[in-house]
């Protein structure tokens, strides 16, 4: 098993009690990521992936928090400031990354976690002054 340390935001707070999910000192969430070969029952594959969940749900909630900071410093916020280019980039980077999900599954995702953080953001008035009426359905980074 190996574990992965990403920056969070200053509370350092990851998901459930008893997820494989451990904040470390304040800006940071280490998690556990096994080795799926190593996951010899269901109970442990599922114990890994309510851990993942965990610390992706508290990535998630950062990085709308972050995003709705975005939309108070664009000139043109919301669903009409998007920008097509930078979320294919976003895509194209994180296809590197995961490449078995590829640039095609990741921006299904990512625009979900787009729009999400853009819902978020309108919510919380992030976004108050800002278009962020939803647009149609549909992922524009396809």
């Amino acid at each position: 098993m190996t574990d992965q340390t990403t920056e969070t935001g200053a509370s350092g707070e990851a998901g459930s009690p008893g997820a494989a999910v451990s904040p470390g000192a304040a800006g940071r969430l280490t998690v556990p990521l096994p080795r799926p070969g190593d996951l010899a029952t269901v109970a442990d594959a599922r114990a890994a992936i309510d851990g993942i969940d965990a610390a992706l749900a508290t990535l998630l909630e950062h990085r709308a928090a972050v995003a709705g900071v975005v939309q108070r410093l664009k000139p043109v916020g919301g669903f009409a400031g998007r920008d097509a280019e930078r979320e294919r980039r976003i895509v194209a980077a994180m296809a590197e990354r995961a490449p078995s999900l590829g640039p095609h599954r990741l921006a299904r995702i990512m625009n979900e976690v787009i729009e999400a953080g853009l819902e978020a953001a309108a919510a919380t008035g992030s976004g108050d002054r800002k278009n962020v009426q939803a647009p149609a359905r549909g992922s524009r980074l396809a």
